[in-house]
């Protein structure tokens, strides 16, 4: 018997359905402007970012929300934030120089990530906020100060190596910020600087997903502060940056589902549902499984505004209060950095189905006009299927699932957008579309590049006007008339 389509469809909001519901206009999109094809969509934006606010007030909480830029390089989502008090978290130089150029004052940009000196002497010679992450960095930004005469600058240094009192909580070393076990001398040095920087709060971010861990940083930047303010220095912000997620399947009972069919594949109890029995990394070993699930949790309940909400609520491990009442009662500020959560269905890439085999062992290959890095999946670990966009004038026949591996347009084995198996509603034909929806947050454009010279997608930014959807070219968006008469325009300060 032929086992059953495993699909993974992906959740989709009012606007992002609406627009790739548009077959015609993605079509006539693509055939102008190429495969692949990002499109974007800033309202949605502006209102996630409405939705981050809504905890801030929940909480009566204060402080800025900051989008973490290196998830997108689009100009029409930076400027449309520009447009709100949201902030923006650079990266890199040339991060800082798009966002001053989208129109975000210096006072609402923070510079994070590794620092060169001409990006710390960009940074200071603007006024940004500049997240510290060693000795040395600090040190390099103060000579820059004083040899060109520069104001104080804003810093925010960040720790990393939290330690929990009583029960053990695991933390994931970084190999960013300073350990909190050296505080003492950090301190120190901020205090010998205080004439070329002025020391605004802690920052922390960590990569894990785990409550518990984020609690343990939060409740000891909130202790690292008050210590601050007994040397003397006055900061008031706890910047707690990123890791909210992202809920990216429309049913939990497809992930699990998946989740364990994939489990029995890999050890035999069933056809293979990958390319080459590739376990997303579990393995079978003599009849055990062995590893450990190498993929982004695609079905987070609990995701973004929500998860936000939640570590809020959590009790302070030593103190035993909510965390938002923690820092309500010291009266500082809050400061967060969502990427992919603030991109949360915020755009969509197409590619254009180029060719339809069978290979020797009866797998059906689909070849698109993009590749692995233009749709980074794979890179990122997310499950989850696309939508099939018929060309025009393509009869619509009975569905028949059907599962395809998707290869890409690069001459190298290892080019395949997915290496599980996708079952769409019919097999695909040349000419027609595949839309994977919910890319804007590091999964379009993070990796991609013109590798054999293929061309990288151009972006269209999207929204709608006069009940009717509208383009234009990302670089070519503004926030001047695009967004009149739309609807909510977000605020990014609580």
């Amino acid at each position: 018997m032929r086992p059953l389509p495993l699909y993974l469809e992906p959740r989709l909001e009012t606007p992002l359905r609406s627009l790739l519901e548009e077959r015609d206009l993605l079509h006539t999109l693509t055939d102008a402007l190429g495969s692949p094809l990002n499109l974007l969509l800033p309202e949605q934006i502006a209102d996630n970012l409405a939705r981050f606010q809504a905890v801030y007030r929940k909480h009566r909480l204060t402080g800025r929300i900051h989008f973490a830029h290196k998830a997108n390089r689009s100009s029409a989502l930076v400027r449309r934030l520009a447009a709100t008090d949201a902030g923006l978290d650079v990266a890199s130089l040339g991060e800082l120089q798009h966002v001053l150029g989208a129109g975000c004052p210096p006072d609402r940009i923070i510079a994070t990530g590794p620092k060169n000196r001409e990006y710390l002497w960009l940074s200071a010679r603007t006024g940004v906020t500049v997240h510290l992450d060693s000795r040395a960095e600090l040190d390099d930004l103060a000579d820059l100060v004083r040899k060109h005469a520069l104001p104080p600058v804003r810093v925010m240094p960040r720790l990393s190596g939290f330690r929990a009192p009583g029960a053990t909580v695991l933390t994931r070393s970084s190999r960013f910020g300073t350990d909190a076990a050296e505080l003492d001398d950090l301190l120190d040095a901020l205090e010998r600087h205080r004439d070329a920087v002025e020391t605004t709060g802690v920052a922390y971010h960590l990569d894990t997903t785990g409550v518990a861990e984020k609690a343990v940083a939060l409740e000891t930047c909130v202790t690292v502060l008050n210590e601050c303010r007994r040397r003397g220095l006055r900061p008031r912000t706890v910047d707690i940056g990123g890791g909210f997620g992202v809920d990216y399947l429309a049913d939990a009972g497809q992930w699990e589902r998946y989740t364990t069919e994939l489990t029995d594949a890999v050890l035999g109890r069933r056809p293979p549902l990958t390319w080459q029995g590739h376990g997303y990394g579990l393995r079978a070993e003599s009849g055990r499984l062995r590893g450990a699930l190498g993929v982004y949790p695609a079905h987070r309940p609990v995701a973004a505004e929500a998860y936000l909400d939640e570590l809020l609520s959590h009790p302070a491990p030593t103190l035993g209060r909510p965390l938002g009442t923690l820092l309500l009662e010291n009266l500082y500020d809050l400061v967060v950095e969502p990427g992919r959560a603030l991109a949360d269905q915020c755009g969509a890439t197409l590619a254009r189905v180029l060719e339809v085999r069978h290979t020797p062992a009866g797998e059906r290959l689909v070849r698109l006009e993009a590749n692995a890095r233009d749709v980074g999946l794979e890179e990122h670990g997310v499950l989850m299927d696309p939508l099939l966009v018929p060309r025009p004038g393509a009869p619509d026949g009975p569905d028949a699932p059907d599962g395809v591996y998707l290869i890409g347009n690069l001459c190298l084995e290892t080019d395949l957008i997915t290496r599980r198996k996708v079952f769409l509603p019919r097999l695909p034909a040349p000419g027609d579309l595949l839309a994977f929806a919910n890319t804007a947050g590091y999964l379009m454009d993070f990796s991609a590049g013109r590798a054999l010279r293929q061309p990288v997608a151009r972006k269209v930014a999207a929204y709608r006007q006069d009940g009717a959807w509208r383009w234009r070219l990302d670089e070519q968006y503004w926030p001047v008339d695009a967004t009149a008469g739309a609807g909510h325009r977000g605020d990014g300060r609580a």
